[in-house]
């Protein structure tokens, strides 16, 4: 759910809120820079945090096509949907089915898990170098 970055202050506190948004901004400024080298742009992503007695951590998974958008560069073009590295393939299926998106959802065909995992799979490589 999105809000405000009022209510998140709100709801933490100023002092973490402006915490966050500053961790959030680094990261992603960090991560969009090293996409854009591998011709992707890095659309949006979302980061999970969690409070401790320690202070701010970064918690769950993150960057990856599962938590973020990653487009190609090349062939961006702005106010519409864009060919995508991430799960919009399976949202994409998912619309095409007869399912009224209340769980459990529909079994993937093979295909469509076959494709995602290769559009993952790039994705990773391009960003890291490395294969798996």
């Amino acid at each position: 759910m999105n809000i405000s970055f009022a209510k998140a202050e709100n709801m933490v506190g100023k002092e973490v809120a402006g915490l966050v948004r500053d961790f959030t901004l680094k990261i992603y400024s960090t991560a969009a820079a090293e996409a854009e080298k591998a011709g992707l742009i890095l659309a949006d992503t979302k980061f999970e945090f969690g409070l401790t007695d320690d202070g701010i951590i970064w918690i769950d998974e993150a960057l990856t096509p599962d938590s973020s958008r990653y487009w190609e560069a090349k062939d961006w073009k702005p106010g519409g949907p864009q060919p995508s590295f991430d799960k919009q393939y399976v949202r994409d299926f998912l619309e095409t089915v007869d399912w009224d998106k209340t769980p459990p959802g529909p079994e993937l065909p093979a295909d469509v898990v076959r494709n995602t995992r290769l559009k993952y799979l790039e994705a990773y490589e391009r960003v890291t170098g490395r294969t798996l």
